[in-house]
């Protein structure tokens, strides 16, 4: 097992998670309670990670966080260093690549809510805020769960985005789903096997947890409502 490589790929997970909740609680509230016509638009541009290959996603983050555009130009007089090929590039990556996995259960979550208890709360003075903490929230608190645990479990496993955009810095860049690339690639298979099945242990304990409190089965249920 490459520990360094764990270690970075959990500490990676973990910080995309924290800020794609903190991104997709007032986008979703956005989604769910706002009226205006372009919010299909917003729609669909956080549900294109899904259907854009990850290479390609890699590449267009690749281009424009490089110094050959405006905005990589000034990121690197701030920072000093460009986004590509770092572990700040690739948290900025995870975030746009798993956005939809923490965007689409909590919107589902808010919108599940009773309609008549948004109206009172409305009628009781409640601004959008305070609606949605002391309304939503509350009651779409497991699929705040789901969305957490799939955005860390999505940012674990992901590998092209990883590839395109950090490539493969060992203390870095280099992430489970990258060693296990590597290993295979040099027949290494009893490595790959344990990095595997480390992967796989993970992603197994993770939906077991959400499934056991019912939350995955809601989700479930609500998809196939919809």
């Amino acid at each position: 097992m490459d520990w360094q490589a764990l270690l970075l790929t959990l500490r990676l997970a973990t910080l995309t998670t924290a800020i794609l909740l903190v991104v997709a609680v007032p986008l979703a509230a956005l989604l769910v309670l706002g009226r205006s016509r372009w919010l299909v638009l917003v729609e669909a541009l956080t549900a294109l990670p899904l259907v854009l290959p990850p290479t390609v996603l890699g590449f267009f983050l690749l281009v424009l966080l490089g110094p050959r555009t405006a905005l990589g130009r000034v990121i690197i007089g701030v920072l000093g260093h460009p986004l590509a090929f770092s572990f700040s590039g690739l948290v900025v990556g995870s975030v746009i690549y798993s956005l939809p996995f923490a965007v689409q259960p909590i919107t589902a979550g808010f919108a599940a809510v009773n309609p008549a208890l948004v109206d009172a709360a409305r009628l009781l003075g409640a601004g959008t805020p305070r609606l949605v903490s002391t309304v939503l929230l509350p009651l779409a608190r497991r699929s705040i769960v789901v969305a957490a645990v799939l955005s860390f479990l999505h940012t674990v496993g992901e590998f092209g985005v990883v590839l395109m955009l950090g490539g493969d810095i060992p203390g870095a860049t280099r992430t489970l789903s990258i060693v296990l690339y590597d290993q295979v690639e040099s027949f290494d298979y009893a490595a790959a096997m344990r990095t595997a099945v480390a992967l796989l242990t993970m992603s197994i304990v993770a939906l077991v947890a959400i499934y056991a409190t019912g939350a995955g089965r809601r989700m479930s249920q609500g998809d196939r409502r919809g």
